[in-house]
């Protein structure tokens, strides 16, 4: 399965990067960093889907 991709520059402190790196190790990804980033963006937008769907 091909997935669309965009290509993204981001710039992180060193223990962002530190933290990212030490995600990516657990999570089995190497060190690519891009897996980790989408991991917890689409784990944020998920939360974020379901408070919305919360009554008041």
């Amino acid at each position: 399965m091909k997935r669309r991709m965009r290509r993204l520059s981001v710039l992180v402190t060193p223990q962002t990067f530190w933290h990212l790196a030490r995600i990516a190790k657990m999570a089995g990804f190497g060190d690519n960093l891009g897996r980790v980033i989408d991991k917890l963006v689409r784990e944020k937008a998920l939360q974020m889907k379901a408070m919305e769907k919360r009554p008041p």
